[in-house]
């Protein structure tokens, strides 16, 4: 059974850049994202077992990271 592959677009200042793979894949380009964000909140998970809680752990974690920056990374999911 082949994996699911997933779309994730990310937006900075005007520029967006779209990422594609498994749930997996996602996970490990943006591991460090999300273990940034683990170390200043604990309840950040850095390995999601679903694409909604990835996403969730990963808007927190750009919020833990970029938390005195004007522009903030937003992410969303493409279907």
């Amino acid at each position: 059974m082949p994996k699911k592959v997933y779309k994730v677009k990310t937006t900075n200042d005007g520029r967006e850049n779209i990422f594609d793979g498994t749930l997996v894949e996602l996970i490990k380009c943006f591991s460090y994202t999300l273990e940034v964000g683990n170390s200043w909140n604990k309840k950040i998970n850095r390995t999601p077992k679903t694409i909604k809680t990835f996403i969730k752990n990963l808007e927190l974690s750009y919020k833990e990271k970029e938390a005195g920056c004007y522009g903030r990374t937003s992410i969303s999911l493409i279907n």
